[in-house]
């Protein structure tokens, strides 16, 4: 496995990986129709290659040369701030360092970015967990979590680098 800049023709199986994870992890929360509409809404192809070529910006995947079981996609807010707006690992991937690597290159791919801030859904225990083992603090909620009118309830969290 290694990790690496997705590139367009990545989006079909990036797609597939975020409605597989969102279901996972969120069926139980809001139900699967809910989470379809969400990730049909969110996760559309083209959206997603929107995000790739964002300025200031990058969109990473672990790959093993078959599969794509893990992503992230962070973005520069400002001067020295970086957003991570993603971070999600396949379920039978979980816990096996992946994510670890997706954070900490992320993270390298901005030194001039003085804080990273992220949104985690308040039920998603296992990412709020996993967070804190790397120095996240809570600094808020919100009642929207990715956009404007979600209603999903999140928690904001930041780190000093």
């Amino acid at each position: 496995m290694w990790i690496r800049t997705a590139g367009k023709n990545d989006a079909p199986a990036i797609q597939k990986l975020l409605s597989k994870v969102w279901h996972s992890t969120y069926d139980d929360i809001y139900g699967a129709k809910k989470v379809e509409a969400i990730t049909a809404e969110w996760h559309k192809i083209p959206i997603l290659q929107q995000q790739m070529k964002r300025p200031k910006s990058e969109f990473l995947v672990a790959d093993d040369g078959k599969t794509i079981s893990a992503m992230a996609y962070g973005a520069m807010k400002g001067d020295d701030e970086l957003v991570l707006h993603q971070l999600y690992v396949l379920g039978g991937n979980q816990k096996k360092g992946q994510g670890s690597e997706l954070l900490n290159e992320i993270l390298s791919c901005f030194p001039e970015a003085k804080t990273v801030t992220l949104q985690v859904d308040e039920e998603n225990t296992g990412a709020i967990k996993f967070y804190q083992k790397f120095g996240f603090e809570q600094t808020g909620t919100t009642e929207n979590c990715g956009t404007n009118d979600s209603g999903i309830k999140a928690i904001l969290m930041s780190r000093k680098l």
